[in-house]
């Protein structure tokens, strides 16, 4: 158990049964009444995202989450298995508890999150920067380095990233997997 005290973006709570992590979250101070903490909450094991308030110095309840290491093997009808580096066991999870699944790569590491005391896993997270090769895009004009237009890339994960004029089919990129935008030429 913790109180409002320990509140921190990231940290994993249980509200009503169900799990939420911290997005945002501040503090209203009043001349007359007690401060009160406020928090945007993302669900881990639902797609709602909620407000909640409580008064300064209640009672919240973290959930103990462990980061492990597994490698992405494939994708089915049952979902994304992954496997445990350490003892190889595998694991798949449902395609909403991926982070960005549109930049999976066979054999790629994420980190996934396992709740301490269900053993289970919750989320799956991407790096933040991925490097995939380039399988279709239109060819560049040889010059057009001086404007920031985009175009539309294929990338190898079979994801559309928008690209500068100049990168053409074949090339390794690094893409920012949160955001899903293109970062810089990678070379090979």
């Amino acid at each position: 158990m913790a109180t409002t005290a320990d509140m921190r973006s990231g940290l994993i709570i249980k509200v009503d049964g169900s799990l939420y992590t911290v997005i945002e979250f501040g503090q209203n101070k009043t001349a007359r009444a007690a401060a009160k903490v406020w928090a945007k909450l993302k669900g881990v094991d639902n797609t709602r995202t909620i407000e909640q308030t409580w008064n300064s110095g209640e009672t919240i309840y973290p959930v103990r989450v462990e980061k492990k290491a597994y490698q992405y093997l494939y994708k089915d009808d049952t979902g994304y298995s992954f496997m445990d580096q350490e003892t190889f066991e595998q694991i798949t999870v449902a395609e909403s508890m991926v982070d960005a699944p549109q930049f999976l790569k066979d054999g790629q590491e994420v980190m996934v999150s396992i709740n301490g005391e269900t053993e289970l896993p919750m989320a799956v997270e991407l790096p933040d920067k991925v490097v995939l090769l380039v399988t279709y895009s239109e060819p560049g004009m040889k010059g057009d380095t001086a404007t920031k237009t985009l175009k539309p890339a294929t990338v190898e994960t079979g994801a559309t990233v928008n690209v500068p004029l100049f990168v053409n089919e074949g090339e390794l990129i690094k893409i920012n997997a949160k955001t899903g935008e293109y970062v810089e030429r990678v070379k090979s």
